[in-house]
């Protein structure tokens, strides 16, 4: 099956789910394991049993066995192609404060084909360092780098007042999607992807969540 025509058949709902299948998979690799069964995946990772099955169907080049289940490595190497990780892409980050530089120092985005090439401040304090490989460069200067590295995607994690300025200078620059920290909605192009990640709202669901917990234990 050709890697385009998969990846058309397969669900945003499944792709989804790819990257919790894809960190297990990795460790039942990594512990020697050959082969493993929708169930088994499903009781590990507390999903439905059905729905896994459907997944690993659904993305798998070669049917599983009903005895020994689906190969391990093909699986990963399935996932990788739809997920792109082994098609590393490089992206720049914008704003290497103490959030950025936390995303900076993460080594585990390689592994999921992600590779930050630069970073941009506007502090004059923070241009020129270096932060774990990884120079920082004049905010002025994005747009010109953007286009020059042919980077396509960018990442933001500056104020909420200034995130819109910087999704404008990514989109001129060439960038195709944006991975936005920033607490609000960015208005760009349509042929502009954009994932947002609300920690607020993360957070808020927590709380729901630990407030449900220590009230079932009164």
């Amino acid at each position: 099956m050709g890697n385009n025509k998969q990846i058309q058949n397969v669900s945003k709902a499944t792709i989804g789910r790819l990257p919790a299948y894809h960190r297990y998979l990795k460790e039942r690799q990594g512990a020697g394991e050959k082969t493993v069964s929708s169930t088994a995946v499903a009781e590990d990772l507390h999903l439905n049993a059905v729905q896994v099955r459907k997944d690993l169907s659904e993305i798998s080049s070669v049917a599983g066995k009903p005895k020994l289940g689906f190969d391990i490595s093909e699986l990963i190497e399935d996932i990788d192609r739809i997920l792109g990780y082994d098609n590393v892409t490089d992206a720049v980050i914008v704003g290497a404060g103490g959030l950025g530089s936390a995303l900076i120092g993460y080594g585990g985005f390689k592994n999921y084909g992600l590779n930050i090439v630069a970073a941009f401040d506007n502090d004059p304090e923070r241009i020129d360092q270096v932060l774990s490989g990884v120079k920082v460069f004049d905010s002025n200067e994005l747009v010109k780098l953007v286009r020059r590295l042919n980077v396509l995607i960018g990442i933001i994690a500056v104020p909420k007042a200034a995130a819109q300025g910087v999704a404008d200078a990514l989109v001129e620059g060439g960038v195709r999607a944006i991975w936005n920290f920033a607490p609000v909605h960015l208005s760009v192009p349509e042929n502009v992807a954009v994932k947002n990640e609300d920690m607020a709202a993360s957070l808020a669901i927590l709380s729901k969540r630990l407030a449900e917990i220590l009230y079932n234990e009164k």
